[in-house]
C-alpha cells in the first residue's frame, strides 16, 4: 500500500504570497545604495537579509503544502466569528494616529491610539464596563508609554519626532 500525498492549494497559495513578498523587498533593496556605514554594514543590508528569510521560509512553506499541509497545525479555537468591532477600534486608533500625528504631536497621537485600541480589545474580551473612568485611566497608561518613548527618541537619540511644541518635552 502505497501512501499518497496530498495537496493544498490554499497553503501552497500562502506560501506564494510569501515568495511574492520577500521578491517585492529584494527588488526595493535593489534600489538602496550599499555603501558601508558604521559598523560595515549598508543601509540595504537589513531589506537583504529580511528578503532572503522570507524567500527561504516561502520554499518551506510551499514544500510543505504540496507534501501534505501543515500537519501539525492546531485546531482553531476561540469564537466562530471574527470581532468586527474590536477591528474597527483598532483600526481607527492606528488611522488616527497617522492623521493626527503631525497636528497635536507624538505622544497625544500615541495616547489617542492606545486608548482606542484598548476599547477594541478589551470589547474582544467581552468587558462591558467603558464608563468615563476607564477612558482616563487608559489615556494615562497611554501617555505613560507615549511620553518616556518620545523623550527617549528626541533627548537621548536626537531623532526628531513631530511635537506639540518646539522644545522636544511635548
Amino acid at each position: 500500500m502505497t501512501l499518497q500525498k496530498k495537496s493544498y492549494p490554499l497553503q501552497t497559495l500562502v506560501g506564494i504570497g510569501v515568495l511574492l513578498i520577500g521578491l517585492g523587498l529584494a527588488a526595493g533593496a535593489l534600489t538602496i545604495p550599499s555603501a558601508a556605514g558604521y559598523g560595515g554594514v549598508g543601509p540595504n543590508f537589513l531589506p537583504w537579509l529580511i528578503s532572503l528569510s522570507l524567500l527561504v521560509c516561502s520554499g518551506f512553506i510551499i514544500w510543505e503544502s504540496r507534501s501534505g499541509g501543515f500537519r501539525a497545525m492546531d485546531e482553531p479555537v476561540g469564537g466562530p466569528a471574527p470581532y468586527w468591532l474590536g477591528f474597527a477600534w483598532m483600526s481607527a486608533g492606528l488611522l488616527t494616529n497617522a492623521a493626527l500625528i503631525t497636528t497635536i504631536g507624538f505622544i497625544f497621537s500615541c495616547t489617542l491610539c492606545f486608548v482606542l485600541a484598548v476599547q477594541g480589545l478589551k470589547g474582544a474580551e467581552g468587558a462591558t464596563r467603558r464608563g468615563p473612568a476607564v477612558w482616563l485611566k487608559d489615556a494615562l497608561i497611554g501617555m505613560a508609554i507615549a511620553a518616556p518613548v518620545f523623550w527617549m527618541f528626541t533627548q537621548f537619540l536626537a531623532i526628531n519626532l513631530p511635537g506639540l511644541t518646539s522644545t522636544g518635552w511635548l
